[in-house]
């Protein structure tokens, strides 16, 4: 995470870019990780000679949630952190879609518009960020998504 913003900057944040990050390669060996983990063998994602042939694709590509999974780190690496932030928790997505597939070797990135922030006197502070994972020299982003995350906040020393 970036340097600490206060309430009030977040507030004066909504409606806007608030990060962009890094480009990040997505590889073969990602993939194949991310297929170990979470036991999804298909074909299209470990098997590079059989995706050539059989998929539209051209090679293997990229489990979407893999891509979404990426956000995490993308985030982190990115966003700047509320002050007084003990720690984010994720509340969920809306209107998540996988638009275009990520090939392997392709680098993607992430961008971050604060939607919305709903700040509770409860100390939670819930971040509405609509995000586009872009992939790049692609004109269509692997996916886009309201990305919803609860941030705990200590209450400001008296």
């Amino acid at each position: 995470m970036k340097n600490a913003i206060t309430l009030d900057q977040l507030r004066e944040s909504i409606g806007t870019e608030i990060g962009c990050s890094e480009w990040r390669e997505v590889t073969q060996e990602m993939i194949n990780q991310f297929a170990d983990a979470t036991d999804d063998h298909q074909f299209i994602h470990v098997d590079p000679e059989r995706a050539a042939k059989e998929t539209p694709f051209g090679g293997t590509i990229a489990h979407g949630f893999l891509t979404l999974s990426l956000l995490s780190t993308l985030a982190y690496e990115t966003l700047p952190m509320l002050e007084g932030a003990t720690m984010g928790i994720n509340y969920g997505f809306d209107k998540l879609r996988f638009v275009s597939p990520v090939k392997t070797g392709a680098r993607v990135r992430a961008r971050f518009k604060l939607a919305d922030a709903d700040i509770r006197p409860s100390g939670r502070v819930v971040n509405h960020y609509d995000v586009t994972l872009e992939i790049e020299n692609s004109l269509k982003p692997a996916l886009t998504a309201t990305w919803l995350i609860i941030t705990m906040v200590e209450p400001p020393e008296a």
